[in-house]
């Protein structure tokens, strides 16, 4: 059983001072491993005091005192995985080997990149007659979601700590344990009392303090738009930087030079994984007119091979979503699918055969579906996939761009120069070309109501830096 219900404050665990108990719900099981501590305003407070006395001090450390904190944190990490993998199966469904290999390992690869960035980032530059100085903000305020919730806590942690930032983390209460497990790793790797605190909580009661409190000086959050946008109205107040990295509906266009089977059944298996909870999944597939009918057919037989079940065992690609209120938001919007005139090529509502107990869903491929339908325009979260067809080049670009987010695109076609001149015209923060994974030292981020700022290696620690200019200075 997880026990959650203590903050990591000041350098030692804390209990809150009056919040209340929830169980943490296996979404496999459906049954409670553990209990964790909603805190309150006063918990936030206490944790932004910690972190406001650390800053003077550890603002001043030196990048190579900074680079030996950040791989103390690498090998307590490495020392720490199983326990971090076990957790993230258990919390939020994740398969036991993907929890371990893409979960585990992007938290371990964000700390490795923020470290191999301070190797050769340049935090003073001579510009005219003046000096510019790149300083740590102050104290940061880190929000972080349940989907990829080691990923996303160490791509704020890893590039706030070597930029000389303390920081207060508020991680997702339906995933706190493996946070709750970080904590301790940065503990033992002697990260100084005050540089990070931990404050378990939802976003009422926890998320809303933080972005009001006047002591912090960033917001940094990953999540639903519509909580984004209440995390910048509470922050306004007191003129606080907010970056956001926010929901997507991320095109992949497949062009008549792409090899088909390869080029859908990637976007099939990329749009699946993590059961479909990733903000940059390639959830609306736009095939040209004349390869359409073939291009279904072969998205339906990889979605109806996906093997579907227990994160422990052996075989599965797919756990459950994260949560009964995620299971019928995913149920509802197939359901409206349906309503609005796509027609199902695989999966459809309801749970896989044999499975009653947990919170899974069937891999779905939806055909005929128009841009304008709700399942095109609103971020599903789950493993559905729209299949658009288009008739050219021009239409497939307004279609992908046709949308209120802007995270993420992808591109598949016979050579990466007839990728890359479709990706140059999409209104997205990245652009996959013919299947390429994800980079963590290359920046993370989107357009529009996808967010602002970027994340990851370099310019993951430019979004924790002030610029000074000091005149005369050069």
């Amino acid at each position: 059983m997880y026990d959650c219900t203590a903050n990591y404050i000041g350098g030692e665990w804390v209990a809150s001072s009056g919040g209340t108990l929830h169980d943490i719900v296996n979404p496999a099981t459906e049954q409670p491993i553990g209990k964790v501590s909603f805190g309150t305003a006063e918990d936030v407070d206490r944790a932004v005091r910690e972190a406001r006395a650390a800053f003077p001090e550890y603002s001043q450390w030196t990048v190579e005192q900074r680079r030996d904190l950040l791989a103390r944190i690498i090998e307590a990490y490495k020392a720490r995985y199983d326990d971090l993998g076990a957790a993230i199966t258990a919390e939020m469904g994740a398969p036991a080997g993907f929890a371990l290999k893409a979960q585990v390992g992007s938290g371990l690869g964000h700390l490795k990149a923020a470290l191999a960035a301070l190797e050769t980032f340049e935090f003073e530059e001579s510009i005219g007659r003046s000096k510019v100085l790149k300083e740590p903000i102050g104290v940061c305020g880190l929000i972080t979601p349940w989907n990829w919730p080691i990923n996303q806590i160490s791509c704020k942690v890893a590039p706030a700590l070597a930029a000389g930032c303390t920081m207060v983390l508020k991680p997702s209460e339906i995933a706190p344990a493996n946070a709750k497990i970080l904590a301790e790793i940065l503990h033992a790797a002697g990260v100084p009392a005050g540089v990070f605190n931990l404050v378990q909580g939802d976003g009422p009661g926890v998320g809303a303090a933080m972005s009001a409190h006047p002591d912090i000086d960033m917001m940094s959050f990953t999540g639903s738009t519509r909580a984004g946008i209440l995390v910048a109205r509470a922050a306004a107040e007191t003129v606080k930087r907010v970056a956001q990295e926010l929901g997507g509906k991320s095109a992949n266009i497949i062009l008549e030079s792409a090899p088909l089977e390869e080029a859908v059944v990637s976007g099939v298996r990329n749009l699946v994984s993590n059961s479909g909870q990733s903000c940059n999944a390639p959830t609306r597939m736009l095939v040209p007119v004349g390869r359409y009918e073939e291009a279904v057919r072969i998205a339906a037989a990889a979605a109806d091979r996906t093997v579907v079940g227990d994160p422990l065992a052996a075989g599965t690609h797919i756990g459950p979503v994260v949560s009964a209120a995620q299971f019928e938001k995913i149920q509802a919007l197939i359901r409206k699918g349906i309503e609005e005139g796509a027609r199902v090529a695989a999966g459809g509502p309801g749970k896989p055969a044999g499975l009653e107990t947990g919170y899974y869903v069937r891999p779905t491929v939806f055909r005929d579906v128009d841009n304008d339908m709700t399942i095109a325009r609103e971020e599903i979260f789950g493993p559905v996939l729209c299949m658009i067809p288009y008739a050219t080049v021009d239409e497939a670009v307004s279609v992908a761009n046709d949308t209120i987010y802007g995270l993420s695109g992808y591109v598949y076609a016979g050579s990466t120069e007839e990728a890359m001149a479709v990706a140059r015209r999409l209104r997205t923060g990245m652009v996959h070309l013919n299947g390429a994974p994800n980079d963590n030292q290359a920046p993370f981020g989107g357009y529009r109501q996808s967010g602002n700022g970027r994340e990851w290696g370099v310019y993951g620690i430019e979004d924790f830096l002030e610029i000074k200019a000091v005149m005369g200075g050069a």
